[in-house]
């Protein structure tokens, strides 16, 4: 039977590398597009010769991706930011791309195409990173009828920029949390992979959205403390108000990559929550029993404990 072609887009990132392992698994052919291909040659290491292509892609150019979209099976958009820089804006990287994509999908023969956002996409938003991400899904929506929406809550694995950043603090005796009770549903990146392949498997869930989190909801401030008892650190976290937060990261939003929190990242924290909000479809639906995020950071977290893997849990 001839191997199903799947293009993804940022497949070099964080979710890609677990996803393109997962994809070929199931003997797909995976085309990565990405802007340096030279530093993503370990993705190759993943699948047998000839099963994994990558294609230096440029995102102002997609004469070279559409020809890779005509020829594919499958198309993923992976591709997000977190934080603006002067080269790379939220509304160009979230709206902009999934609009030319989807729209390049409905001129070919694309069976489907899976978009990630994220939970709290919303066009009323304060912050501009909620808000472009919605403007793309209903862009991707609107243009390619067999489109499939994935808002996965907080990412977390092994290199995540959010486990591994409050365990590098830890060398602080005091941590600062800004929005300490707000929630979200950590999930674990391989979960995350499996409901992306299992959107892909699953049948007429064209135009549809899945919120997808893990098995618990915990706040901010607790997640921390869960992360520090997890490395054996005692240290105090605290509150950090709001308006000093926004005041400090008008200062840090000027540095080439903020520290920590961006003044965006402040508005949404002062929203709604980030967890499944059960008004669209879930993890059940696609039957995946996620991990506990808690006890799978672990794995990786051993390395921030003083003694490393060989310390008392």
């Amino acid at each position: 039977m001839k191997n199903q072609i799947c293009t993804i887009l940022g497949g070099g990132g964080f979710i890609g590398r677990y996803l393109v392992r997962n994809l070929t698994k199931k003997n797909y052919r995976c085309i990565i597009s990405t802007r340096k291909t030279f530093e993503k040659g370990y993705l190759k290491t993943q699948a047998t010769p000839g099963a994994i292509e990558l294609l230096n892609w440029n995102p102002n150019n997609f004469s070279e991706l559409k020809e890779a979209i005509k020829n594919s099976d499958i198309v993923i958009n992976l591709i997000g930011i977190l934080y603006e820089t002067r080269k790379q804006k939220f509304y160009n990287i979230h709206s902009n791309i999934p609009e030319v994509i989807s729209k390049i999908c409905s001129e070919v023969d694309v069976k489907k195409f899976i978009h990630v956002s994220a939970i709290g996409a919303n066009e009323n938003s304060k912050s501009l990173y909620q808000k472009s991400k919605k403007l793309g899904e209903d862009k991707a929506l609107d243009n390619f009828k067999k489109t499939v929406i994935i808002r996965p809550s907080v990412v977390c694995g092994t290199e995540d920029n959010f486990t591994n950043l409050f365990s590098k603090l830890s060398i602080l005796p005091v941590i600062p949390i800004v929005g300490i009770n707000y929630k979200f549903q950590p999930i674990l990146v391989t979960d995350v992979a499996d409901a992306i392949v299992q959107a892909i498997l699953v049948k007429d869930n064209e135009q549809k959205i899945y919120e997808i989190g893990g098995p618990k909801v915990i706040s901010f401030g607790d997640m921390v403390k869960s992360i520090l008892k997890t490395i054996n650190k005692k240290r105090f976290v605290v509150p950090m108000p709001m308006p000093i937060a926004k005041l400090q990261s008008t200062i840090t939003d000027l540095l080439p990559i903020p520290p920590i929190l961006t003044k965006d990242q402040c508005e949404i924290l002062s929203e709604a929550d980030n967890i499944v909000s059960n008004n669209h479809l879930t993890l059940k639906d696609l039957d995946i029993n996620p991990s506990n995020v808690e006890e799978e950071m672990k794995k990786w977290l051993w390395r921030f404990r003083d003694g490393g893997q060989f310390a008392k849990a």
